[in-house]
C-alpha cells in the first residue's frame, strides 16, 4: 500500500514498484472523468506510466477481473486509487450528504467496503504482487461540509483496513517514500 497526501509522489512511486515485479504490469484506474479538473488528471496520469501496461478503468464489480486473461499474464497489479474509488461509490450512491440519515451512510459504507473486499480478494488470491494507492486524508483541515467529513471518515477506516492486510506500507512526503509497515 502507498499512501500520503496529494501530489506526494504516491502514484510515481507505486509505478517503480510496479516496474521492480521485472513483469507485465496490470494498472487498475479508478478514476471517472466527471469534470475538466478530472479529465486533466487522467490524461496526465496516462501520461506518466507506459504505454505497454494493460490499462482496466473500473471502480466497481472487480470479481470479473477473475475471469480476465491479462490478469494471468500480468506480474503485478496497481490500482490507483483507492479514495478516488471511494468517491465515486458516494457519487453513485445518490445520497444527499447534506442531510441523509446516518444509516443511509452506514450502508454506503458497508457497499463500499463490499467493493474494497471483493477487489483485494479478487487480485490477492490470484498471486500477483498488488499495490495499492490511497490517499491519506485524516492529517488534514477537517472538512467544512458534511460530505467531506463523512468521505474522510470512510476512506480513513477503509485505509486502516487496507495497511492491516498489506505486507508494506509506504508513507510519501515530498516525494520521499518511509515505508512504515
Amino acid at each position: 500500500m502507498v499512501t500520503g497526501g496529494a501530489r506526494s509522489g504516491k502514484s510515481g512511486f507505486a509505478q517503480r514498484l510496479a516496474e521492480s515485479s521485472g513483469g507485465r504490469v496490470m494498472y487498475i484506474a479508478t478514476a471517472v472523468p466527471f469534470d475538466e479538473g478530472m479529465r486533466d488528471r487522467i490524461k496526465k496520469h496516462r501520461e506518466g506510466r507506459p504505454a505497454h501496461w494493460d490499462t482496466r478503468e473500473m471502480h466497481r464489480d472487480f470479481a470479473r477481473l477473475g475471469l480476465d486473461a491479462e490478469l494471468e499474464l500480468a506480474g503485478a497489479v496497481l490500482v490507483d486509487c483507492i479514495t478516488v474509488m471511494v468517491t465515486n461509490l458516494m457519487i453513485e450512491s445518490g445520497l444527499d450528504f447534506d442531510c441523509c440519515p446516518h444509516e443511509d451512510i452506514d450502508r454506503l459504507e458497508e457497499e463500499i467496503r463490499g467493493q474494497v473486499d471483493e477487489m483485494l480478494g479478487t487480485l490477492s488470491g490470484s498471486g500477483k504482487d498488488v499495490i495499492v494507492v490511497t490517499n491519506e486524508v485524516g492529517m488534514g483541515l477537517v472538512p467544512a461540509y458534511r460530505m467531506g467529513n463523512i468521505f474522510r471518515d470512510i476512506a480513513g477506516r477503509i485505509n486502516q483496513s487496507i495497511a492491516a492486510e498489506a505486507d508494506e506500507v509506504h508513507f510519501m512526503v515530498s516525494g520521499i517514500s518511509m515505508k512504515i509497515k
